[in-house]
């Protein structure tokens, strides 16, 4: 049974319950206040699994289909029969992780959320892009693909970018942070990843 798939199955469902009871969204959303106020540290957590709507959670949970059934075979190479625990670690890791600046950021401003998958899923597509940073990568709707090592530099400039700006809703902290924590780790999980990635990116030609 693919542990990506699993995965996906409870945050559809644990979305659609807080959707549906209220009471489980205000209990479980990244409240960086309220967090701080009253030790509910597992927010950090609990709110990778909530989205704000079926746009939110389609965008987030089709990236990590893609990528993370990707990331699961190379983890089943990796960690042998141990696999399992590895990738679930990882993904729950970087939701975590992806949060904390964020948390720092924003714990003595009441009106402050946060929620959605998407600091571990921007882990997995990193770890992937480590790995194989020549595969081209689309955006949605657009049918021009580029190598994962541009794509991954554009997107964390991006992020960085609207991070500093602080406009919208979008929670870019956790966007940057998940992906760097994406490299850390398949660097530390998998030392030859890096050798590699530069050796792929130096023999890259453009046309």
């Amino acid at each position: 049974m693919s542990i990506t798939l699993i995965l996906i199955g409870i945050t559809i469902a644990i979305s659609v319950w807080a959707w549906n009871d209220p009471s489980v969204m205000d209990r479980w959303i990244m409240n960086p206040y309220i967090t701080a106020q009253r030790g509910q540290y597992y927010r950090l957590l609990t709110s990778g699994f909530l989205h704000a709507d079926w746009g939110h959670l389609f965008f987030n949970m089709f990236s990590f289909y893609i990528f993370g059934s990707q990331i699961e075979q190379l983890f089943a190479y990796l960690f042998g029969g141990n696999y399992a625990i590895w990738l679930i670690a990882f993904y729950l890791v970087a939701i975590v992780v992806s949060d904390l600046p964020t948390y720092i950021k924003h714990r003595n401003n009441p009106g402050y959320n946060s929620l959605g998958a998407s600091g571990g899923v921007s882990a997995v597509i990193f770890a992937f892009i480590m790995y194989s940073p020549l595969t081209k990568m689309f955006l949605l709707f657009i049918p021009i693909g580029v190598p994962g090592f541009i794509f991954g530099i554009l997107y964390l400039a991006y992020s960085f970018y609207e991070s500093r700006q602080g406009r919208g809703n979008i929670n870019h902290d956790a966007h940057l942070y998940g992906a760097l924590f994406g490299i850390v780790f398949m660097i530390v999980a998998y030392p030859g990843v890096l050798g590699s990635f530069i050796q792929q990116v130096g023999s890259w030609r453009m046309f």
